[in-house]
């Protein structure tokens, strides 16, 4: 059916292809009359995947030949919108309030275009079906009348609240956090009407907060019954016949080296440096497939998930824990099942040989990253004692992780310094202290090791020619990467000029602000002006790795795309890939990667919001406190600062007091008309804080030496 799909596509794509009937469409494709009605099911399918448009007359065209684009909408709080096409490179489309029609944030959309784009305008449509809905539980804010209730939606993307009646209150109480189900869809005048689904708690109480959180992005709490007995059945010991037919490696020094509060290890490595002076690297990663069996109810489950989800208070594995913390886990001095990718490299960092094998293992050790940093960089005397017979291994780690990061700066890789935030919570789940997150040399060291390990892989694959699942990051946007070209020569810097941009221009001014008050803010609009990387069949390349293969190998415990391409590794390694099974991994790998992307951005944005609501929760007691800061982002409506321990807060325009501040979009910048005093991006600030909002995620600043109380 797939296969009929993309030829009539690739038929209305044509230039000659004018709207057709059904039937006009049945003749042409030499479709035998009996065979009409699988047809004509096969274009309403088509029609409801918005793959083709249906006009009044009957007639069969496709989307992008009839001035319409079919994607997702975001939502504004303001009620305007935008529609992010499904086809990549298409331009977002504008939607005023006007013509919404009654969609709602993240609903998969056809819009139409009404305006054309002009420059320094976006392209304007009206959404004129909506073919999918996003949204059938929302979760909210009660509010309660004596007649009705209203849920005001947590997520502010979603505009409109919804209308309860009376009857389907079901206990709910004044401000309490609800989860309610959408009844009947909103229409022009009318607002959503829902009923309430589950009562989730006061907003005040401990941990709602979180949970609320959890239902918003539809995360699972518990695993299915089924998947539970399904692990427990598993056995705790390894069945006999793997030690024989596998490598074993038990004698090897294999170490994992962790945060200090990791349970699912994945990862191992080992090393040796040989007499002629190159280095034999041993990735060792869990082989979680042995246990996850192709569609069995842990598979399933995990497909679903695609993901672990790590929140600040908690993890939502995306394997039970027996597998995640015990069995796939790589513990010290248990024997495990892996997948080792072992590399032999030369001084300049190059991989001359590598053999990929199913093998066993034992760690000696469970490092972290501040035991092994303490040890090469303060030289504890204390960690030196207890782990003296790995000192040598360690040395040697730190010598080949240089060697592989020169390697990837030489060829031009992108490497964002950013500063990731420690969030420490006590007991009740209320955030302590916020910090920068250290990334030492151990913290690199893992980081060299896997991405050289997930390269080596992805080439390998590569040339086996079987299908596969890779991880791209597509070349950037040349109007974004203009407007940052822009930007960086206004602050006096020179983007090189190339037909093609390669990752090593960009690289070349990352090492020129490297350590410059500016390095944040230029980092920061440069990461704005990438594309995000994903999932994908197809080995299109990783631009800010700037690399030819890629993919994610040395997670499976908590990576659905790294299980997946696990199973396909080792069916290849064992010569079980027929043309019968290459068809079947063909579509699976579609199906993965387009799974694994979507949650993986899901993941991503549940993460970003309990670490958002912590960092508010922080600040909620520090009103009136005076920091230092630099700006961050410069809007028509204020600046935002962001703060040495990475909370951000905005400055609104109508806090800034001594003067009547222009936005100068060009030059990131706000200019006062009387006294011409600048604020730029980058420019360092003293800010009061004033106000802060948990509900709506938002700290606001003053300037401290302009705000009176």
């Amino acid at each position: 059916m797939s296969r009929i799909k993309e030829k009539l596509l690739d038929f209305m794509r044509e230039e000659a292809y004018k709207p057709m009937t059904a039937e006009e469409l049945a003749l042409i494709f030499d479709i035998n009359k009996k065979e009409w009605g699988m047809f004509y099911s096969i274009l309403d399918e088509m029609e409801l995947e918005g793959k083709v448009i249906k006009t009044r007359k009957n007639r069969y065209g496709i989307p992008e030949r009839m001035n319409m684009v079919v994607g997702k909408l975001q939502g504004n709080p303001k009620g305007f919108g935008f529609v992010i096409p499904d086809i990549e490179g298409q331009p977002d489309v504008y939607i005023p309030a006007e013509g919404i029609n009654g969609a709602m944030h993240n609903d998969r959309v056809i819009a139409k275009i009404v305006k054309e784009g002009i420059p320094g305008k976006k392209i304007e449509g009206e959404i004129i079906r909506i073919l999918e809905r996003a949204n059938t539980k929302i979760v909210g804010t009660f509010e309660k009348s004596d007649y009705f209730g209203f849920v005001i939606p947590d997520d502010k993307r979603i505009y409109q609240d919804i209308f309860i009646p009376k009857a389907d209150i079901n206990g709910a109480k004044n401000g309490y956090k609800v989860v309610v189900e959408v009844v009947k869809w909103p229409e022009k005048r009318r607002n959503p009407e829902g009923k309430i689904i589950e009562i989730l708690g006061s907003r005040d109480n401990p941990g709602i907060d979180i949970l609320s959180i959890i239902k918003k992005y539809n995360l699972p709490e518990e695993f299915p019954e089924e998947v539970e007995k399904y692990a427990a059945k598993i056995p705790d010991e390894i069945d006999e016949r793997e030690y024989e037919r596998r490598r074993d490696l038990r004698n090897l020094k294999i170490v994992t080296i962790d945060g200090e509060d990791a349970k699912d290890l994945d990862d191992a490595v080992s090393v040796e440096k040989l007499p002629d002076g190159k280095y034999r690297l041993g990735v060792h990663i869990a082989d979680v497939t042995y246990y996850v069996k192709e569609k069995s109810p842990l598979d399933k489950e995990a497909f679903k998930r695609a993901t672990s989800v790590y929140l600040v208070d908690r993890v939502i594995p995306m394997l039970p824990k027996k597998l995640s913390n015990g069995l796939c886990s790589l513990n010290p001095r248990v024997d495990r099942l892996t997948l080792t990718c072992m590399m032999t490299i030369d001084s300049s960092g190059r991989v001359v040989d590598h053999e990929i094998f199913e093998s066993i293992i034992k760690t000696c050790e469970r490092m972290t990253y501040t035991e092994v940093t303490k040890i090469l960089r303060d030289r504890d005397p204390e960690l030196m004692e207890r782990y003296s017979y790995l000192i040598e291994d360690f040395k040697i780690m730190e010598e080949l992780c240089n060697i592989l990061y020169n390697k990837r700066m030489q060829r031009g890789a992108l490497d964002f310094e950013f500063e990731e935030s420690k969030i420490v919570l006590d007991e009740k789940g209320k955030p302590v202290e916020i910090k920068p997150y250290e990334r030492e040399i151990a913290n690199r060291i893992i980081e060299e090791f896997m991405l050289v390990c997930n390269e080596t892989v992805a080439e390998h694959m590569y040339w086996s020619g079987v299908p596969f699942v890779y991880r791209v990051h597509e070349d950037p946007d040349e109007e974004k990467l203009a407007v940052f070209g822009e930007f960086i020569h206004n602050l006096g810097y020179f983007m090189r000029p190339t037909r093609e941009i390669h990752p090593k221009v960009l690289q070349e001014i990352l090492e020129e602000v490297k350590g410059k008050r500016e390095e944040a803010v230029v980092s920061t609009l440069l990461l704005r002006s990438l594309k995000q990387a994903r999932y994908s069949p197809e080995c299109t390349g990783h631009f800010g790795l700037s690399a030819r293969y890629y993919c994610h190998f040395t997670s499976p415990i908590r990576r659905y795309p790294d299980l997946a391409i696990h199973r396909i590794i080792k069916e290849f390694i064992a010569g079980k890939i027929d043309e019968k099974r290459e068809k079947k991994l063909r579509k699976f790998v579609e199906d993965a990667s387009k799974q694994s992307s979507d949650m993986e951005r899901v993941a991503q944005e549940a993460e970003r919001e309990t670490e958002d609501l912590k960092k508010v929760e922080f600040m909620s007691d520090k009103i009136g406190n005076v920091y230092t800061g630099i700006i961050s982002s410069v809007t028509s409506f204020g600046m935002f600062v962001e703060l040495e321990n990475t909370i951000e807060g905005l400055v609104h325009i109508s806090n800034m007091v001594d003067d009547f501040y222009i936005y100068d979009e060009k030059h990131y910048s706000l200019i006062g008309e009387r006294m011409r005093k600048v604020y730029r991006l980058g420019d360092t600030v003293t800010v009061k804080v004033i106000k802060t909002d948990i509900e709506n995620r938002t700290i606001d600043f003053a300037l401290a030496d302009e705000y009176e109380e």
